[in-house]
C-alpha cells in the first residue's frame, strides 16, 4: 500500500478479502473478544470516568456472541506478502473468538490514526464484501477505541478518547 500508492484500492480489496477468510475460521479455544473487551474497559480508571466505562460495558454487553477468528491487531505491518503475492498472516499475540465487527473496528481506527482516506475505503469495502451495515461497525468504535487507550500511547490519546465519548 505505502509502496504502489495508485494500486491502494487493488492492496485493500486483498487485505479485506485475507481479513474474511480469517474470519471464516473458527478457534473454540481461544479467549473471549468480548471478555477481552470488558477487562480493557475496567482497567482505564485512571484514563475513563465511572459513567463511560459503564456505556462502554453496556454497549459490549448488548453485542452479539460469535465465534469468528478475529486478529485483534489486524494491519497491514501484520500481513507479509511474498514475491508470488500470497499472503500470510503474522502477530496473533492479540487473537480471540470473537466479532468480525468488533475486529474490523479495531482494524479501522488503526487505519484512521494514520489516514483517514485508507480507513475511509477499509471500511467500505469490509462492509460491501461482508454483507455488514456500516453502522453495526460503527457501533464497535466506541468499545475498540477503549481497548487501543489501554495502550497509553500518548499521541493517540486524544483522538481515541474521542470516538469513546458515547
Amino acid at each position: 500500500m505505502q509502496e504502489d500508492p495508485d494500486n491502494l484500492e487493488k492492496y485493500m480489496e486483498q487485505f479485506v478479502d485475507l481479513q474474511l477468510s480469517m474470519h471464516a475460521k473458527k478457534a473454540p479455544r481461544l479467549t473471549l473478544q468480548k471478555d477481552k473487551f470488558a477487562r480493557k474497559i475496567s482497567s482505564l480508571k485512571d484514563t475513563v470516568d465511572a459513567t463511560t466505562r459503564y456505556e462502554l460495558h453496556t454497549r459490549l454487553d448488548s453485542m452479539p456472541n460469535h465465534t469468528k477468528l478475529c486478529h485483534g491487531d489486524f494491519n497491514p505491518s501484520n500481513v507479509i506478502v511474498r514475491e508470488d503475492g500470497t499472503m500470510t498472516i503474522v502477530d496473533w499475540a492479540h487473537a480471540t473468538q470473537g466479532n468480525a465487527s468488533g475486529d474490523a473496528a479495531i482494524t479501522y481506527l488503526e487505519f484512521a490514526l494514520k489516514d483517514q482516506k485508507k480507513a475511509d475505503l477499509y471500511l467500505d469495502l469490509f462492509c460491501k464484501k461482508s454483507d455488514t451495515a456500516k453502522q453495526y461497525v460503527q457501533k464497535w468504535l466506541p468499545i475498540a477505541a477503549a481497548a487501543q487507550l489501554t495502550k497509553e500511547i500518548e499521541e493517540e490519546k486524544e483522538f481515541l478518547t474521542r470516538w469513546i465519548d458515547i
